[in-house]
């Protein structure tokens, strides 16, 4: 990820539901002005979730996800709709395509009512409006899904694309719909202007060359964005570091990998954190992620441990997911466990096996995709941490590394 480019998981994400043919990847070009999608009258032509990260004006960065229709047929059909709307969880804003020569059936219904159990803003896109015959006939099938629905008749958008009409309208509506969370602080709101915060970033096997992880630019990004002057060094000069600054910091973050040494170096009386625990309270629910840590403490022999990640990325020799948070558990708890791991999109449907989940900070995911994930747990009794959470909680150091937080958790 370069260091010019908006992450995907800071992107709005704003998923494209509809019938086969409902027109959403003509839309889809239409809403870009470019030829982004395959658009064909063959029923079933987007076959999986696609992607497409770009700047949309007046929105700025965002990611349009295309999904296959939720009519599609047989089996493999019925595959493609269930990777369809599993879309949901990473969907900021919906948009529901509903053709103006079909009906609207269970489909949509049931599409818009976990929409609103989920909470998400929404419109429904009243598409290929050029096969009506004038503007009366629009209105007339706009009042009919509104009712058909239950919305609003305001949350129908009436559009065609070809010839294109109504599309800038529904790019201002969008904009509008833009939850205000997305402007949600990750380091921003700890920190005053001109406070020093020092930033220990190690630098060693498992570290990439030639650039810093995202979370490391993210909080360099948002401390200037409070004013703030962001100190960054390595964990071996951290003492010197220290010694060098003309003023006491007002927070210190680390590697949460660095928490052992680093904790030792940095007096008391200044606040200390990690880069994974700020992510926890970013991406999530820190409260919550605190006290799935404590879980730990309740494994037995047999035990399943889920360790999970939002990124793929290539194995190093000693892995933090796959190699490093296995020993310190074990070591930690002395018990005979099983871990089980996923990384990407995979989360299990089913967490009933696990006796915990110890989730990555999540920086490359969706914030509605890391919400499910640990709403998910919640639901079905399991307890889910964060790797920096339990990384201070086996060191010991947990109430330290969050009483920054003591009245801004969430």
């Amino acid at each position: 990820m370069s260091m010019n480019e908006t992450p995907s998981g800071e992107r709005l994400h704003i998923g494209i539901f509809g019938r086969r043919n409902a027109g959403k990847s003509s839309l889809i070009n239409a809403i870009t002005g470019q030829d982004l999608a395959i658009v064909s009258e063959v029923k079933g032509t987007t076959t999986d979730p696609v992607k497409k990260a770009m700047e949309l004006l007046p929105l700025g960065p965002v990611v349009l996800i295309d999904t296959p229709g939720l009519d599609d047929e047989g089996g493999l059909g019925q595959k493609r709709m269930e990777k369809g709307l599993q879309m949901l969880r990473q969907t900021d804003v919906l948009l529901l395509v509903i053709a103006a020569d079909t009906m609207v059936g269970d489909l949509e219904q049931d599409l818009l009512a976990e929409a609103k159990k989920r909470g998400l803003p929404y419109l429904i896109v009243l598409n290929k409006t050029d096969l009506l015959a004038d503007p009366a006939q629009i209105d007339e099938k706009a009042g009919e899904i509104s009712q058909a629905l239950a919305v609003d008749p305001a949350k129908v958008c009436p559009v065609s694309t070809d010839p294109a009409q109504g599309i800038g309208e529904l790019k201002e509506r969008l904009a509008k719909l833009q939850p205000k969370e997305a402007e949600r602080p990750l380091i921003r709101d700890l920190l005053e202007e001109g406070d020093l915060v020092v930033l220990v970033v190690p630098i060693d096997s498992a570290a990439p060359k030639g650039r810093l992880i995202l979370p490391q630019q993210q909080v360099i990004r948002d401390s200037l964005e409070a004013g703030a002057i962001p100190v960054v060094v390595r964990d071996t000069e951290l003492s010197q570091a220290l010694a060098a600054l003309g003023k006491k910091p007002r927070l210190v973050v680390t590697d949460s990998q660095a928490f052992g040494t680093v904790e030792k170096i940095v007096p008391k009386d200044i606040p200390l954190t990690s880069f994974s625990i700020l992510m926890a309270r970013y991406k999530g629910d820190l409260t919550v992620q605190i006290a799935g840590a404590q879980a730990i403490e309740d494994l037995k022999d047999g035990d399943t441990v889920l360790i999970s990640e939002g990124c793929t990325h290539h194995r190093q020799c000693d892995d933090i997911g796959t190699v490093k948070m296995p020993r310190w558990i074990r070591e930690y708890t002395g018990k005979d466990l099983h871990f089980a791991f996923t990384s990407g999109t995979e989360f299990p449907k089913d967490l009933s096996p696990y006796a915990l989940v110890v989730h990555c900070g999540g920086c490359t995911l969706p914030l509605q995709e890391m919400r499910y994930r640990i709403s998910y747990g919640d639901s079905q009794k399991v307890a889910i941490t964060n790797y920096g959470v339990m990384i201070a909680y086996i060191h010991g150091i947990l109430p330290r590394v969050t009483e920054t937080f003591a009245d801004k958790k969430r």
